[in-house]
């Protein structure tokens, strides 16, 4: 009986213990990634920094890419979807000027990492997920890590949340060939939207709202997924 009693003890130790290993090497990697990736390509701003160097990446990732975490590339996450590129998520938000008294609408949580990453420097987030799974997943995820200050929404990210507009800040994840209008309607008077645009070769734009017009800057070429509309 002492025996089994020392094995399960020397079991749960080496468990937690292990578990603590693991956590401590996402850690590591996390700082790393901002150092290297991030900081080392001009990415400024104190606070995104803060925030890329605070959420755990690797929770958002599925278990088979988990040891790329960190890495300097996007990830697929299954259903034709991908997570983006640590440094692509930091140039889009620093790109909004965030100072936390804002209302910011994502267009495509997909596993909500760039919704963590939000919360973490806005008052609310509301996001948009076309793909069901995706919505009731990070979803979850997003409440186990406590993000009260997100709100998920599956549907088409073509039509915005206009319950919830105006908004004072509009991040897009998917590429639509051109802005979509709605997107446009549901931004506040001197808002910031950051969006990638085009089909096979992307600009990722930063359009700012002044006195009813958008003012667009071409930022940098990317290539990110085809925003679409729900199926039938």
């Amino acid at each position: 009986m002492l025996k089994f009693i020392l094995f399960i003890t020397m079991f749960f130790f080496s468990s937690h213990h292990s578990g603590d290993a693991a956590e401590n090497e996402f850690i590591s990697q996390r700082l790393q990634m901002v150092e290297h990736q991030i900081k080392r390509r001009g990415i400024k701003d104190p606070r995104v920094l803060a925030a890329m160097q605070k959420v755990p990446r690797h929770l958002f990732v599925p278990s088979s890419y988990r040891n790329q975490s960190y890495e300097d590339h996007p990830l697929p996450i299954g259903k034709g979807q991908t997570i983006s590129q640590p440094f692509i998520v930091s140039v889009m938000t620093e790109l909004l000027e965030l100072d936390g008294s804002e209302k910011v609408l994502e267009i495509g949580t997909g596993s909500g990492y760039q919704a963590a990453i939000l919360a973490e420097l806005a008052k609310e987030v509301y996001t948009v997920e076309i793909i069901n799974s995706f919505a009731d997943e990070s979803k979850k995820l997003l409440q186990t890590l406590g993000y009260e200050n997100v709100h998920v929404f599956w549907g088409d990210g073509y039509k915005g949340w206009p319950e919830h507009a105006p908004y004072d800040a509009i991040i897009v994840t998917a590429a639509p060939k051109k802005i979509p209008q709605a997107l446009v309607d549901q931004l506040k008077e001197g808002g910031r939207l950051v969006i990638p645009v085009g089909h096979f070769y992307q600009k990722l734009k930063l359009v700012i709202k002044q006195n009813g017009r958008m003012i667009e800057k071409n930022i940098v070429a990317v290539n990110f997924v085809p925003m679409v509309h729900p199926s039938p």
